[in-house]
């Protein structure tokens, strides 16, 4: 813990005895042997796929009320938030390099990597988000982290320039049926690695060989920067290209995957609902820039304040 500064450590230490805990109540016992759920890879028609296009700064601007919201609805968001925001502060010092992302943005990727459960509760919301515009208003508590994941991987292939990476993706306890052919999405935020062995630490009843070129390599704003990251947007399509069985049984597969382009099937609905209600909406305002964003400062503070509202320190 000597890369904490004291300031932050008790703040720290806390977040991290209540992941613990967490962890140590969801736990599978040990005896349950139950095998991998089955899923077929399709174009998960029922995720919440926004790409924000026209409205970044109008989002922007809708932050701190969400933010404010979610933290209150959310546990695991406040806590993997007011961690990763620890994290950033420890990290920019005044001889860093400048970082093309905003505070915000930054902090969103980190919570995203935190050894926190918001990631898995996050993209289990992102997969089912989209079924109707009802169920994203009334039922995803996580329109703030969304956006902000979104906006960030953007912003990182405008500053780096568009590139395709081969990227490997590990899966534990679910199996995948393709076929060849087909065009299909993840529907969520999938990490992937730019190494191979770094894959298998998370899976590997599954694999993934993939080439996308939605997907952004997020090394520098990830808690575990030697599994070289590569975080796919739940929008981005794939061609399945080879399905191949890796065990005689036939229960683990290798699936490779070629991008095909993107879709999505709602854009700024957050805005839209709020702005038009059930009419036709334009948003041209552009993207979101990093001094559109809440300030790092205001968003530590903020995140502490609601997690000792919830109880949660």
């Amino acid at each position: 813990m000597a890369w904490l500064s004291m300031d932050l450590l008790p703040l720290t230490l806390a977040l991290l005895a209540i992941t613990a805990a967490t962890t140590a109540a969801t736990a599978v016992p040990p005896g349950d042997t139950a095998g991998p759920l089955v899923v077929t890879l399709d174009m998960a028609p029922d995720a919440f796929d926004d790409r924000y296009r026209g409205c970044g700064r109008a989002m922007a601007a809708a932050l701190p009320g969400l933010n404010r919201s979610e933290f209150r609805q959310n546990g695991h968001l406040a806590e993997g938030w007011a961690l990763a925001a620890a994290e950033w502060r420890v990290r920019m010092s005044p001889r860093s390099p400048r970082s093309p992302l905003s505070p915000a943005q930054a902090i969103a990727l980190l919570a995203y990597t935190a050894p926190v459960p918001l990631h898995r509760e996050f993209n289990a919301a992102v997969r089912t988000a989209g079924k109707s515009r009802r169920e994203y208003r009334e039922q995803f508590h996580f329109k703030a982290l969304h956006f902000l994941l979104t906006d960030a991987l953007a912003t990182l292939r405008d500053a780096r320039g568009p590139r395709c990476h081969r990227a490997y993706r590990g899966v534990r306890g679910v199996r995948f049926e393709a076929r060849r052919g087909d065009t299909v999405r993840f529907g969520h935020f999938a990490s992937a690695s730019l190494r191979n062995e770094s894959s298998w630490s998370f899976g590997t009843d599954a694999a993934f060989h993939v080439l996308t070129c939605q997907g952004v390599n997020i090394r520098e704003f990830s808690f575990f920067p030697h599994e070289e990251e590569v975080l796919i947007p739940p929008f981005e399509t794939f061609e399945v290209t080879d399905v191949t069985n890796v065990t005689q049984a036939g229960d683990k597969a290798r699936i490779q995957l070629r991008s095909s382009g993107t879709v999505s099937n709602y854009n700024c609905e957050w805005l839209r609902e709020q702005r038009c209600g059930d009419g036709p909406c334009v948003f041209d305002a552009g993207r979101s820039i990093p001094g559109d964003l809440p300030n790092l400062g205001g968003l530590l503070l903020a995140t502490a304040a609601l997690a000792v509202a919830t109880g949660i320190l």
